[in-house]
């Protein structure tokens, strides 16, 4: 809960300061100066810690007992999917996800193994900013979360919601809990070892690279992969 009210607490500070900020290069980043100190921290946790710990559980932990556990994790997040799914008016998605859950937790051994993907039932992927965001809610100001990483003040109240529907962080025994979560969160950034390659060698600047690739992403996840065309500006001389 304390987690929750500082989380809370910075998103309406993000929502004061963008109301004075101004805009940079992007008119959907009114407040860059400070998700680019806040990137930098993160960047900063990361390379320290976080990395470092993902790459030493990649060559520690067989491929095969990675999978089994990122499959638990993805199984767990399947129930809160397919709620997100009916709250979306996607009844039969929302039925698909409820039988993966169904599936990989008897067949699947708790969700060790993928059983339902092996059947033909595929993943989605929702959450409560993306209803938010199908409501109507718009998206706010892009704003970079500490430890999080990329957000919106939309998705920020959005992961709120979230963080109490998830399972994880709802079992009563604190130090089993921490445990779990440290390792969803280890065993998420190991997956994601060589995409983060391949962004260090490719961008000049790898804070817009992924502040636009994660806002390109978040909409296609909106529109669930058909978003309508941005307006694009009207030429400075009419056409003759």
């Amino acid at each position: 809960m304390a987690r929750a009210k500082r989380l809370c607490a910075a998103l309406l500070l993000a929502g004061t300061l963008g109301g004075c900020a101004t805009s940079g290069g992007n008119p959907a980043d009114p407040l860059e100066p400070f998700n680019r100190v806040m990137f930098r921290f993160n960047d900063a946790v990361d390379g320290a810690v976080a990395k470092p710990v993902a790459k030493g559980y990649r060559s520690v932990v067989p491929g095969f007992l990675r999978t089994g556990i990122s499959n638990f994790f993805s199984n767990l997040e399947d129930v809160w999917i397919s709620v997100n799914d009916v709250l979306q008016g996607k009844f039969q998605q929302g039925l698909e996800d409820f039988t993966r859950v169904f599936f990989n937790s008897t067949f699947g051994i708790a969700g060790v193994f993928d059983f339902a993907s092996d059947v033909g039932l595929q993943k989605h992927n929702e959450d409560f900013g993306q209803t938010l965001g199908w409501w109507g809610v718009g998206s706010g100001a892009y704003l970079v979360l500490p430890i999080l990483g990329p957000s919106t003040v939309r998705d920020g109240f959005g992961f709120l919601v979230d963080t109490q529907a998830d399972p994880v962080w709802r079992v009563g025994n604190v130090p089993a809990r921490n445990t779990a979560v440290g390792v969803r969160f280890i065993a998420r950034r190991a997956e994601l070892l060589d995409a983060t390659s391949v962004v260090e060698q490719a961008a000049l600047d790898k804070y817009s690279f992924v502040r636009d690739a994660w806002m390109q992403r978040r909409r296609n996840l909106i529109y669930d992969g058909d978003p309508p065309r941005e307006r694009e500006e009207p030429d400075d001389e009419p056409s003759k």
